[in-house]
């Protein structure tokens, strides 16, 4: 259900800052950012209901969601398949998340 949560999160939170980006560098209509600002609160919104017991730990678990989920944005949304190296620091940072998310906790 986390994993489900923070994928939710991410498209979001990715949706949101695209919307801004596509304002602010790609000359969309500055209506854009209405979209994108309440992407960002929804985002905020689903992120706040992780199961995690401190924020701080289940903001560092989903960054490694998020970095995958920007890099499939990458490929299905901008059409530009991620690289070798896009899917080394993928799998680095979906470790690391699992490593931060998964393990028992005492207390």
């Amino acid at each position: 259900m986390t994993l489900a949560l923070y994928a939710l999160a991410a498209v979001l939170e990715i949706a949101g800052c695209f919307a801004v980006w596509a304002w602010s560098r790609g000359g969309a209509s500055a209506l854009w950012v209405l979209p994108g600002v309440a992407s960002l609160l929804a985002f905020a919104t689903v992120l706040a209901q992780s199961q995690a017991v401190f924020a701080g730990r289940a903001y560092a678990a989903y960054g490694g969601v998020y970095v995958a989920a920007s890099l499939a944005w990458l490929w299905l949304v901008e059409g530009q398949r991620p690289d070798r190296w896009d899917l080394g620091g993928g799998a680095v940072v979906l470790l690391g998340a699992a490593l931060i998310l998964l393990p028992p906790r005492h207390g």
